[in-house]
């Protein structure tokens, strides 16, 4: 039986209930804080359900160990015992997360596919299983893939006892490199060749565009732009011919 304690308008002095009322009835009163706290994680990747799951255990362990004796108010306690079960789902071991409507998708894909191959020895593609399904094809891809085992980054089995995989990035010196080769090349053409290639490759420009701002024809900037264009590879290739590099001024006019 419950017994009426004095609270203040509209709050619910949950805390002042805790050994006066029973554990079940406890935590109904309760719920509000596993409601409000999967709010906080929607759209994160986890459905709602899943959420608000994971927060009622924690709502249970918190009033499992709750002491009012500290002196605490229950929610103050509560709040970060159910975080920290809702935010179990996020870590679960490293892996990702996948939503239960994926999962359930993913096992009417693989009980279609199964079908399919036994009546007409095809499997279906994806386009075939989105319309028995009723779904997208869309989501039956994301379905697939949602169900292909996770690939750790640091492999436990490995032979060699090394836990760490190399993942290939662009070497930042290799760029740079090209960069500053690019740069210098741009500073050999003349300033009209110039503002040519800045304009079609550096500015989104047209020929069209281009020719308007050079006062010429689309015609003259497409033969223009595959002579320099041309001269830019071989330089920047090393295959300009000699007597083509004698001086700064000669190296314009032969582009």
């Amino acid at each position: 039986m419950s017994v009426p304690i004095p609270t203040a308008p509209g709050k619910a002095n949950t805390t002042a209930l805790y050994d006066q009322i029973p554990r079940e009835e406890f935590i109904q009163r309760n719920l509000g804080l596993a409601r409000t706290c999967a709010g906080r994680f929607t759209g994160r990747g986890i459905e709602y359900e899943d959420l608000y799951a994971a927060g009622c255990l924690g709502l249970v362990k918190a009033c499992d160990g709750f002491d009012p004796e500290r002196g605490v108010c229950f929610s103050t306690y509560a709040v970060p015992v159910i975080l920290g079960e809702i935010k179990k789902l996020f870590r679960d071991g490293g892996t990702v997360k996948v939503s239960r409507s994926l999962k359930e998708l993913g096992l009417k894909i693989s009980a279609e596919r199964e079908r399919c191959l036994k009546q007409t020895g095809t499997e279906p593609g994806v386009t075939q299983l989105a319309e028995t399904l009723g779904t997208t094809p869309e989501q039956v891809a994301m379905a697939i893939r949602a169900a292909m085992p996770v690939v750790s980054l640091t492999p436990a089995d490995s032979e060699d006892g090394n836990r760490e995989w190399d993942i290939p990035v662009e070497s930042p010196e290799e760029k740079l490199s090209e960069h500053i080769g690019l740069r210098e090349v741009m500073d050999k053409l003349p300033a009209q060749d110039k503002i040519l290639i800045r304009l079609r490759f550096f500015g989104g420009k047209t020929q069209s565009e281009t020719a308007r701002v050079l006062h010429t024809t689309q015609v003259q900037i497409s033969r223009r732009e595959r002579k320099i264009l041309k001269w830019m590879r071989l330089e920047l290739m090393g295959e300009v011919l000699p007597e083509k590099k004698k001086g700064k001024d000669k190296a314009k006019t032969k582009v």
